[in-house]
């Protein structure tokens, strides 16, 4: 997930961030540990603070909805790619992050296909092609709440040593 600070939902242009709350997050399988993701997603502010919510988490896949709001939008008034590329993100993390230890993107690459506009529900699924070793492929789709696809992504993953700070 990408670095940077979000104004929280109530601060204006120019003011200071505010703790966004968490992302709310459903228990889609008590017989899998997903406590790695599920403490990824509670310590989320970037994503918590962009309206994120993660809808289903299972071994392997997720699926995190985000409002397009007036503020995402750029020039040709359609929502900014960065914003797209971070809801793709968000489900590929938390996917990645359900097998229990850390793991970071190690490559992405997104498609864009269709703008997303103001008022679109975007709907990040993703799920796991392939895992070896370490190392792990995930596909992502992003599509607007008419079902129309917006973005197409692939990361690779790493499972790292986690490291506290």
């Amino acid at each position: 997930m990408s670095g940077g600070t979000a104004p929280g939902p109530s601060a204006g242009p120019g003011a200071a961030p505010d703790r966004a709350p968490a992302m709310t997050m459903p228990r889609t399988d008590p017989q899998v540990d997903l406590t790695a993701a599920e403490r990824m997603i509670r310590d989320d502010v970037a994503s918590a603070a962009l309206g994120m919510e993660v809808t289903e988490l299972r071994l392997g896949a997720a699926t995190v909805t985000m409002p397009v709001t007036e503020q995402m939008l750029q020039g040709h008034a359609t929502c900014h790619g960065g914003y797209i590329f971070t809801v793709a993100d968000t489900a590929f993390a938390c996917a990645c992050n359900s097998h229990g230890p850390v793991t970071v993107a190690a490559s992405v690459q997104i498609h864009y296909i269709a703008p997303a506009h103001a008022g679109d529900l975007l709907t990040a699924t993703a799920r796991e092609t392939s895992r070896w070793g370490r190392n792990g492929l995930y596909d992502v789709e992003v599509h607007n709440d008419r079902g129309i696809l917006i973005a197409q992504f692939r990361g690779t993953s790493r499972t790292i040593e986690r490291r506290d700070s």
